[in-house]
């Protein structure tokens, strides 16, 4: 479907085009059949029931509502189970395609959730001190042909969010329930753009974007598979997306946490599956990270819920995935083991997760990318080994 706001943002992308600058051709070659999907969890999601510590001795005494639950998900090892609510998921694991990062958060230490997604989506150490997003940065690094006219980011949302903002190219897309435009209008519409280099070429990619996406119309809240299907023809092949964006929201869990734990996570498994399976072959060379701004509460509050917290969990899935493995430096969860008496202690950068995951899939060199990712992680060591490349 044809939107006035993609129209505008992919005449942003390609306005920005000119200043983007062209890499070695075989560095190109090397990474333009990767593909990578952030799905970020707006909300702060509770790292400990998406991944729960059973073995750790603390966790029945701080979340005993939900320690049944716990144990009848997948076990990964002696510590930790993964939601029941995540079958995929575990299947992937089992498969050597899904590996987690425990007790991780970004340099963010307060509790705002506004706050902490700037910091997660820009990639700076304090919130609004960078203006651009780091996975922009990144399309900066990849961006190898200035002729190719697909799309080299995309964000399957109504607007452009911050991640992908920047001097590199990007667009959004989301399905309406409009009628698609005729094709009467649609020449109109080149001939009102034919004197317009910028204008024309935006009204390209943004038909390039529609066709992409196929007869889909608005999908539904709930329904995630229709989501991943989505995302996925929006960067499978040549043509597709390199990069690509999804928002997750309602992980802001302060109330009846166990139940509405159930509906997200399930809604995120089956949309990861619906993209697992749309990409097909090119599934072998997908990387997919999955961050929250930060974690929740260790103990569950009064309304069998949990508050903003400090450590939680980053997911990473595909084909490149050096998986079945939970990487932790497990600080536990008895009282003095806790950040300020109450969060789970953070003890992996996210930062230097991500920059490890990304320089590996897209086979660059991991402090370069830390260092154009995360300025402020200049120098810091580069967490290694989730990504066979």
């Amino acid at each position: 479907m044809l939107h006035r706001r993609t129209i505008l943002a992919a005449g942003i992308a390609f306005t920005a085009l000119a200043g983007s600058r062209t890499i070695a051709p075989a560095l190109a070659q090397q990474v333009r059949g990767r593909k990578l999907l952030f799905v970020i969890q707006r909300g702060a999601a509770d790292g400990l029931a998406e991944l729960a510590p059973v073995g750790d001795r603390h966790f029945a005494d701080l979340r005993r509502a939900y320690v049944k639950e716990a144990e009848s998900g997948h076990a990964l090892d002696d510590l930790f189970r993964l939601h029941p609510s995540l079958p995929n998921m575990a299947k992937l694991y089992d498969g050597g395609q899904a590996a987690f990062v425990h007790a991780t958060a970004s340099v963010y230490r307060d509790r705002s959730h506004f706050d902490g997604q700037n910091v997660l989506e820009s990639g700076g150490d304090a919130p609004y001190k960078v203006k651009t997003g780091w996975l922009n940065r990144l399309i900066t690094l990849l961006e190898t042909d200035s002729a190719d006219k697909a799309p080299s980011a995309i964000a399957l949302s109504s607007d452009i969010p911050l991640a992908l903002r920047g001097p590199g190219r990007a667009s959004s897309y989301t399905p309406s329930s409009l009628p698609s435009p005729d094709g009467d209008f649609l020449d109109r519409l080149n001939r009102l753009y034919g004197d317009s280099p910028d204008l024309a070429a935006a009204l390209q990619s943004a038909n390039e974007t529609r066709d992409m996406a196929g007869n889909s119309g608005p999908v539904g809240r709930r329904d995630g598979r229709a989501a991943g299907a989505l995302m996925a023809r929006l960067m499978g092949g040549r043509s597709g997306a390199s990069v690509a964006m999804v928002e997750t929201e309602g992980w802001d869990l302060h109330a009846n946490g166990q139940f509405r734990m159930r509906v997200n996570l399930k809604y995120l498994d089956d949309m990861l599956d619906g993209f697992r399976s749309g990409m097909a072959g090119e599934w072998d060379n997908t990387l997919v990270v999955i961050a929250t701004e930060f974690g929740r509460s260790a103990a569950i509050n009064g309304t069998n819920g949990t508050d903003h917290g400090t450590g939680g969990v980053m997911m990473l899935l595909g084909g490149t995935v050096n998986g079945g493995k939970v990487h932790a430096d497990w600080p536990g969860l008895g009282k003095s083991q806790l950040l300020d008496g109450r969060d789970l202690r953070p003890t992996i950068s996210q930062e230097s997760a991500i920059s490890g995951a990304v320089a590996a899939h897209f086979a660059l060199d991991p402090a370069r990318v830390q260092q154009m990712l995360f300025t402020h992680m200049r120098g810091q060591p580069v967490y290694p080994g989730l990504v066979r490349g």
